[in-house]
C-alpha cells in the first residue's frame, strides 16, 4: 500500500523528469544548430588498407580536433568518395563533390595520378586541393594557389640517395620504377642528384602498373645480364614486393646485390607479411623522420584499437607516415576554417555558363575559397608528424631515416639531414656545417646486405650468363710485334705489345671482364679490307671494340670513340743514308768556304799591304800565304804605319775568331756526324717523279695524294723485309727511293736495319688533326752543312771593313793633299791625263820623308855618298853606284840607261841604295858600314 507522502514524492520525480525531457532536446537543438557546418569531400580508395588507413587517421582527427576545441564555431562535415584506385572514378567524384556537395575543400586525392586532373578543377572552382598522400615532384609545375601537399616531396629524398651511393663509392645506380607519373617525377632529381657525387645512370628499367609475373621476371633477368648491380625501387608497395619476391627467386637477391627502396615502399615495411619481409632481406631504405613525441605515442595508443574495431581482417595495423600526414591536414583544414569561419559565407558564386554542354563549363566558384587557401598556407603548429609549415603550399621535410631490413623486419641504421649528411645518431654527426652530401659508410650502423653479407658490395660484377665483349682484332703480314693472329685462332694465339696493354689495362680494372678477339679476316685468314674498314665494324655493330696498331683519325672518330694513345704518333720518311768518311783526308778544307778564303784576304788586304802588290800571280800567292800564316800568327811582314796598325789590329782580331771557329768546325766535322739522308726534302721527291712506298691499307696513301703523288708512284709493302727489298732494288729497277710510315713502325724497321736507313722529317699529325703545309721543308733538319761561311762572319767582315776603308780613305786624302801641286800646277804638265798618271806613279814609289827612312839616314848617307871627302877607300867593285847626268841614270855594276823623265835629285837629296856593303883594300882599315 502506497503513503500518501510517497504519491506526493513520486509526482514530483515525474513533473521534474517532464520538465527536462522537454528543456534538454530543445536546448541541445539549439546548440547544435549554432554550429556553422563546412562541407568538406574526401576521395579516397576504401577498398585498399592504405584508404582505410587515412580514412581512419582523418575521423579521429576530427574528433580530437573538437573535443579539444568545442567552443569552435565552425565544424567539418566529412563527405566521402570511393576513387576505387581508377582516375576517371577520382575526377568524376571531385566533380560531383565541387559542383553538387558545393564543398569547401578536398581531402585527396590518393595517387599523383589522380590529382593532377582534380588539382585543375580546385584551381577553376578556387577549392583548396589537400594531398597527403600524391608525392610527384611534377604536381608542383602546376603552380595552382589553391593545391597544398601535406606530405614530402618526393624529390626531397634524392639527396639522402646520392649520399648513400658516394659513401660507398659506387659509380653506376640502376633505377626501376613504375610507368606512370608517380614513377617518373623523381627520375630527373635523382640523375641530377646522382651526377653531383659523381655516379652515373647506364640504364632504366620501367614497369608497368599492371605488369605480369613474366614481364617482370623478363625485366630482372636483362639486368643480370648487365655490369651494375646497384637499384634503387621507386613504386608503391604492392608491385614493390611482387619484384622482390620475384628477385629472389631467380637469384638477384644474393651477394653483390645492392636494393634501395624510396618511402613508398620503406613507409609500409610494417604492414609487410614475413613472406615479404623474407624475399627483402638486406634491403636499404628511406622513411620519413618523425619526431618520437609524447603525443604520438598517445595518439598509437588509441588509434589500434579503433582501428582493429573497425577493420577485424587487418591483424596488427602500422601506424604509417602518411596516415599522421592525414591527420594533420585535418587538424590544418579545421584551424584554418574555424579562422576564418564566423566573417565568411561559406557557399558559391554562380558562374554564367551560356551555351555550356558540360559539368565542367556549370558549377561556380567558392567564395571562400581564396580565403581559406591564404590561411592555410600561414597556418604554424606542432603536429603529430612534427612542425606543420607550408612553403609555397608544400610541407618541409629534412630529416630522413635510413633502415635496413633484417629478419622479422626492419632496422634504424643512421639518419640524413640536409644540413649534415649522413649520421649514425641525430643531432650527433661529425659532418656540421658540411655539405649535404658529406659523410661515410662509418657514419651509418652496421649493415646487413643481400645474401647475410656484413661486406658492402662493390655495386658491379661481370654477369655469367652475359654475352662476352667481342674485341676485333686486326689481321696482318708484317710489324706483328704489335698484333699477331695466328691460326687455328682462338684467344690465346692473339698476341704483340697492342694486345698486352689491352690486357694491362683490363688487369687494372676494378673488376673483370669477359671478352673474345674477333679476327678481322677473310675465310683464308687473310685481312678482310682497311684499317678503316676495320674500325666501321664497331660502328656497324658487329664488334664491341677494336684493339691493335689503330691510329686515330678524323674520319675515324665520327663513328668510334678513341681510348688515350698508347704511342707516339706521327708519320715520317725513311731513306737511304750515306757514308761521307771518304772525304775525310781533304776535311781540313771543309771549315771555312771558298768564298770565305779569297773574301777574308784579298779584299781586306790588296790596296793598303805592300807586300800584297804586284803581279796577279803574286798576289794570288802572297794571299794564301798570309792566310795560312796569320792563322798562327807566323807572318814576318812588317806593318809600319799608324793606319796599316790600326788594320792589322782589327784583322788579328777577326783572324783570332776565325782560327778558334775553324778549330770547332773542322773538329765537328772529324768526330761527329759521318752519315747523311739520300734524300732530305719531299719536294726532291715529287720534282724527280721518285717512287715512294707505305705499309699496305694505311691512310698513309691520302696523305701521300694530297702532297701530290700520283698512283704509278707507289708501292706497297706488307714487313719490313719488303721494304728493305724494295729500297735495295732502287727507284730504277722497280724499287723505291723513299717509304712513309708512322713511328712506332719505323722504329721496327730500323731497329734491324739501323746502318743504312734513317728517319727524316717533315713530320705529319696522326691524332686526328692531319694539317701541315708540305710545300715548307721543316726547319729542323736533322741533317745539315757544318761548313763556315761568309754568314757564319758578317759582324766580323763589317768591321773589318769599316776599319780598312777608313784607313784607306784617310790615306787616299793625305796623299792627294800632299801631291796637290801636281794636280794643280799645269807648269809641268799641260795634259790632265800626264799629270794623273804622274800622281800615280809617285804612289808607286817609296815615301823618302817617311820617319822610317829618316831616322837611319845618318848611317846611311856615310856609306852611299860618293862624294864625301871623308871616304878614305874607293868602292868595292860590286858597290851599287849610282852616276847623275842630265841624259843618263847609271844603275847596276855602272850600266847607263836612257833617262826616261827621272827627276834630278836637288842639293838637298841624297841618293840612298840599302844594305851596301863598302870594302877598303886595306884590311886593317876595314869598316862594315851597314845601316
Amino acid at each position: 500500500m502506497i503513503r500518501k507522502n510517497d504519491i506526493s514524492r513520486i509526482m514530483v520525480f515525474v513533473f521534474v523528469l517532464f520538465l527536462i525531457l522537454c528543456y534538454c532536446p530543445n536546448k541541445l537543438l539549439a546548440q547544435k544548430s549554432s554550429k556553422i557546418e563546412v562541407k568538406v569531400g574526401v576521395i579516397q580508395n576504401l577498398g585498399t588498407d592504405f584508404g582505410k588507413f587515412s580514412l581512419s587517421c582523418i575521423n579521429m582527427a576530427l574528433k580530437d580536433f573538437y573535443n579539444s576545441n568545442p567552443s569552435y564555431k565552425t565544424r567539418l562535415i566529412l563527405h566521402t568518395r570511393d576513387s576505387k584506385s581508377d582516375v576517371v572514378e577520382a575526377a568524376a567524384s571531385a566533380l560531383d563533390l565541387i559542383k553538387n556537395v558545393k564543398v569547401q575543400a578536398i581531402l585527396g586525392p590518393e595517387t599523383s595520378m589522380q590529382a593532377h586532373f582534380i588539382i585543375e578543377l580546385g584551381n577553376k572552382a578556387q577549392v583548396p586541393i589537400i594531398t597527403f598522400s600524391a608525392k610527384s615532384p611534377s604536381l608542383t609545375s602546376l603552380r595552382s594557389p589553391y593545391f597544398f601537399r601535406i606530405a614530402a616531396n618526393d624529390s626531397s629524398q634524392v639527396e639522402a640517395i646520392a649520399a648513400i651511393v658516394k659513401a660507398f663509392g659506387w659509380r653506376q645506380v640502376v633505377p626501376i620504377y613504375v610507368d606512370n607519373e608517380y614513377g617518373e617525377g623523381i627520375i630527373p632529381y635523382l640523375t641530377d642528384a646522382l651526377q653531383n657525387v659523381d655516379a652515373q645512370v647506364p640504364y632504366r628499367t620501367v614497369i608497368p602498373p599492371t605488369a605480369t609475373d613474366d614481364h617482370i621476371s623478363g625485366e630482372l633477368y636483362k639486368l643480370m645480364t648487365m655490369q651494375t648491380r646497384v637499384f634503387v625501387l621507386h613504386m608503391l608497395p604492392d608491385l614493390g614486393h611482387r619484384i622482390f619476391a620475384i628477385a629472389e627467386k631467380i637469384g638477384m637477391m644474393g651477394n653483390d646485390y645492392v636494393w634501395i627502396v624510396t618511402d613508398g615502399i620503406a613507409d609500409f615495411l610494417g604492414s609487410a607479411n614475413s613472406t615479404v619481409l623474407d624475399s627483402m632481406q638486406g634491403v636499404l631504405g628511406f622513411k620519413t623522420h618523425v619526431p618520437k613525441l609524447k603525443e604520438l605515442q598517445n595518439f598509437t595508443a588509441r588509434w589500434k584499437p579503433q582501428f582493429q574495431r573497425e577493420n577485424p581482417t587487418i591483424v596488427n595495423p602500422p601506424l604509417v607516415t602518411f596516415g599522421l600526414w592525414a591527420y594533420d591536414a585535418v587538424f590544418g583544414l579545421a584551424e584554418s576554417v574555424e579562422e576564418i569561419g564566423k566573417a565568411s559565407n561559406f557557399s558559391f558564386e554562380s558562374v554564367n555558363s551560356v551555351n555550356s554542354s558540360t559539368d565542367l563549363g556549370s558549377f561556380g566558384v567558392s567564395r571562400t575559397g581564396f580565403n581559406l587557401s591564404q590561411a592555410l598556407s600561414k597556418m604554424r603548429f606542432k603536429g603529430l608528424s612534427g612542425e606543420f609549415k607550408l612553403v609555397n603550399g608544400q610541407l618541409q621535410t629534412s630529416t630522413f631515416e635510413i633502415i635496413n631490413v633484417n629478419g622479422n623486419g626492419e632496422r634504424k641504421i643512421g639518419f640524413w639531414t640536409v644540413e649534415n649528411g649522413l649520421e649514425r645518431v641525430l643531432g650527433f654527426g661529425d659532418n656540421k656545417g658540411k655539405s649535404k652530401h658529406s659523410g661515410l659508410n662509418t657514419s651509418l650502423g652496421p649493415i646487413i646486405w643481400p645474401g647475410d653479407s656484413t661486406t658492402a658490395p662493390k655495386g658491379w660484377q661481370i654477369p655469367v650468363n652475359g654475352k662476352k665483349l667481342r674485341i676485333g682484332v686486326p689481321v696482318k703480314e708484317g710489324y706483328k710485334e704489335f698484333v699477331n693472329v695466328s691460326f687455328p685462332f682462338s684467344n690465346d694465339t692473339v698476341s704483340g705489345y697492342s694486345i698486352d696493354v689491352f690486357k694491362a689495362v683490363l688487369e687494372a680494372l676494378p673488376y673483370s671482364v669477359s671478352f673474345e678477339f674477333i679476327p678481322f679476316a677473310d675465310a683464308f685468314g687473310n685481312a678482310a679490307g682497311t684499317y678503316n674498314d676495320f674500325v666501321y665494324q664497331v660502328f656497324d655493330g658487329k664488334m664491341d671494340a677494336a684493339v691493335g696498331d689503330i691510329t686515330i683519325r678524323a674520319n675515324r672518330s665520327l663513328y668510334v670513340d678513341f681510348t688515350l694513345p698508347y704511342t707516339e704518333s706521327g708519320v715520317y720518311m725513311i731513306v737511304p743514308i750515306k757514308d761521307d768518311r771518304s772525304d775525310n783526308a781533304w776535311a781540313f778544307l771543309k771549315p771555312l768556304t771558298w768564298d770565305l778564303w779569297v773574301t777574308s784576304v784579298w779584299v781586306l788586304e790588296h790596296r793598303i799591304n805592300e807586300d800584297f802588290r804586284g803581279p796577279p800571280y803574286h798576289q794570288i800567292g802572297t794571299s794564301f800565304w798570309y792566310s795560312f800564316s796569320t792563322m798562327v800568327f807566323a807572318h814576318k811582314e812588317k806593318v809600319v804605319s799608324n793606319l796599316g796598325r790600326f788594320v792589322v789590329i782589327i784583322w788579328c782580331f777577326v783572324v783570332l775568331i776565325l782560327t778558334q771557329s775553324y778549330t770547332a768546325s773542322l773538329t765537328s766535322l772529324l768526330t761527329v756526324q759521318k752519315l747523311q739522308p739520300t734524300i732530305n726534302d719531299v719536294n726532291q721527291l715529287l720534282k724527280n717523279k721518285e717512287k715512294v712506298a707505305f705499309q699496305k691499307g694505311s691512310f698513309i696513301e691520302g696523305i701521300l695524294k694530297q702532297m701530290g703523288f700520283e698512283d704509278h708512284q707507289f708501292m706497297i709493302y706488307n714487313t719490313p723485309e719488303d721494304l728493305y727489298q724494295l729500297f735495295e732494288n732502287g727507284s730504277k729497277k722497280n724499287g723505291i727511293a723513299a717509304a712513309f710510315d708512322e713511328t712506332p713502325y719505323i722504329k721496327v724497321f730500323l731497329a734491324k736495319y739501323c746502318s743504312k736507313f734513317t728517319m727524316v722529317e717533315p713530320t705529319f699529325k696522326a691524332d686526328g688533326f692531319a694539317f701541315k703545309d708540305t710545300n715548307c721543308p721543316d726547319p729542323n733538319n736533322m741533317f745539315s752543312s757544318n761548313s763556315l761561311g761568309l754568314e757564319s762572319f758578317w759582324g766580323l767582315f763589317l768591321i773589318a771593313g769599316v776599319a780598312s776603308s777608313l784607313a784607306l780613305v784617310i790615306y787616299a786624302a793625305m796623299f792627294i793633299y800632299e801631291q796637290r801641286h801636281l794636280l794643280m800646277n799645269s807648269d809641268i804638265e799641260p795634259s790632265i791625263w800626264r799629270r794623273l798618271m804622274a800622281i800615280f806613279k809617285t804612289f808607286d814609289e817609296k815615301d823618302l820623308n817617311s820617319h822610317t827612312f829618316k831616322k837611319n839616314e845618318a848611317g846611311e848617307r856615310s856609306v852611299i855618298d860618293l862624294s864625301s871627302p871623308n871616304t878614305n877607300c874607293p868602292p868595292s867593285p860590286s858597290g851599287f853606284s849610282v852616276h847623275t847626268d842630265s841624259s843618263f841614270v847609271y844603275g847596276e855594276q855602272g850600266v847607263s840607261s836612257p833617262n826616261r823623265n827621272v827627276t834630278q835629285p836637288t842639293d838637298q837629296e841624297t841618293v840612298v841604295i840599302s844594305a851596301v856593303e863598302l870594302t877598303c883594300p886595306n884590311q886593317d882599315s876595314r869598316e862594315n858600314l851597314n845601316s
